[in-house]
This record gives structure tokens, sequence and C-alpha cells, in this order.
């Protein structure tokens, strides 16, 4: 028997034992509470994230735009 063969009946026999065993039901109730959990909290997507990063980023580009042409109209009022 080569190695080849060995490893994927081992893999093909321990994805049998899981399942058949509790250890799928776990992973279905934890992911199932974790999910329930998530949807209590406040919590955003990492695209919503990353928006709300671009449209800050942008308010601060016209911001300082802003700020300097203040200064430079505050400069020339002052002379």
């Amino acid at each position: 028997m080569d190695m080849n063969t060995f490893f994927n009946d081992l893999q093909s026999k321990v994805s049998q034992a899981i399942e058949n065993s509790p250890a799928k039901d776990i992973e279905k109730n934890v992911k199932s509470m974790m999910t329930q959990g998530f949807a209590k909290l406040d919590l955003v997507t990492r695209e919503e994230f990353d928006i709300q990063a671009q449209v800050l980023a942008k308010t601060r580009a016209k911001l300082e735009v802003l700020e300097a042409r203040l200064a430079e109209l505050e400069a020339k009022a002052g002379n």
C-alpha cells in the first residue's frame, strides 16, 4: 500500500467517524449559538466598515482643503 492510498483511506475513515459522532452535532450547536450571539451585538460587516473608512478619508481630505483655503482667505483679509 503506498502512502497516498494510506492517507486517503485514513482521511475517509476519520471523516466517517466524525459524521457518525456527536462532534458533528456539537459543531452545529456551537455555530448556531455563536450566530445568535453575534446577531444580538451591534456589529457591522467588513464591507460596511471599509465603505465608512473610505467616506471618512474623503471627508478628511476635503476638510484639509477647506482649512487651507480658510487660512489663505484669513491671511488676505488680515493684510
